[in-house]
């Protein structure tokens, strides 16, 4: 099955304006100026090319060599994040105008320029059935390239959450902070989260769609399992999924940061609230 135009009924330039949003709201109070280089230390000077600010000017060695130099600072080493996406067929099963999916697209995008916009490298990691990885960087095109490939989708994609985080945990030489944007609807993957942990820092935004908390008065309901296509039978107050409450029990028990997303609410206030909170997005790396 080819992938389809795109998860959401956004033109590009809508699915960019919205990204950008979220990642304003995100860095909202937030003083940038600290990476613009007035405040950090120095390093070196070297002559001035076109396009540097003219406050960054070393007028001492201007002066004394007849040639304009500026200065260099050193920035603040930042921790790499890694975003990873759950690209699985549950993730498109939506009641909404927006899916599961759509939202952890857009979600990815305004992480990303957040953490840009505060000198933060960040990657991308699909844990479906696609090969979809991109290591962190300070590229905006590259951020770019990466959101194009992720707002197209399969319907019929498997979901890897537990094997992508594990290599992911295992392959990296220093400590990162992951974010993982998924429906956990593979149990499998919350022990993956619990292990990664122990060496990263982790956080789990579990996106809902309101459906998923059944259908009240609709007896016994026959459903199919997005990813496996396997049907089965269920109460429709029930549909045989772990409730979000308790897969953030245990994501905590496990010292992951956990955080409910729904589809039907306030998804911007609900993630500024929770990174402002935690103070994750400009974290520096120590040693």
């Amino acid at each position: 099955m080819p992938y389809l135009e795109a998860c959401d009924p956004l033109s590009s330039r809508q699915f960019m304006l919205s990204v950008r949003r979220l990642a304003d709201s995100l860095n909202y109070g937030v003083d940038r100026s600290s990476f613009l280089g007035s405040g950090l230390d120095y390093a070196q000077s070297r002559p001035y090319e076109p396009g540097d600010s003219v406050k960054a000017i070393d007028w001492r060695i201007t002066a004394r060599t007849g040639r304009v130099f500026v200065k260099e600072y050193e920035s603040p080493k930042r921790m790499p994040f890694w975003i990873v996406v759950d690209t699985s067929a549950s993730m498109m099963a939506s009641s909404e105008r927006l899916s599961k999916y759509a939202w952890a697209a857009q979600i990815a995008g305004g992480l990303a320029f957040a953490c840009l916009d505060r000198a933060s490298p960040v990657g991308l990691l699909g844990a479906g059935g696609r090969a979809l990885r991109f290591n962190p960087s300070l590229s905006r095109s590259t951020v770019m390239q990466w959101l194009h490939e992720l707002r197209h989708y399969r319907t019929d994609e498997p979901t890897r959450l537990a094997e992508r985080v594990g290599e992911l945990s295992s392959s990296l030489s220093q400590r990162a902070i992951l974010i993982v944007l998924s429906d956990f609807h593979s149990p499998d993957g919350i022990e993956a989260l619990r292990l990664a942990g122990g060496r990263h820092e982790v956080v789990a935004l579990q996106l809902t769609d309101p459906a998923e908390a059944g259908w009240a008065g609709a007896g016994f309901v026959r459903a199919r399992e997005a990813e496996t296509g396997r049907e089965f039978f269920s109460r429709g107050s029930d549909l045989g999924l772990t409730p979000p409450a308790e897969v953030g029990k245990l994501l905590r028990r496990s010292r992951v940061d956990h955080l409910q997303i729904r589809t039907d609410g306030a998804v911007a206030a609900t993630l500024r609230v929770f990174f402002a909170s935690r103070a994750l997005l400009g974290r520096v790396a120590k040693g």
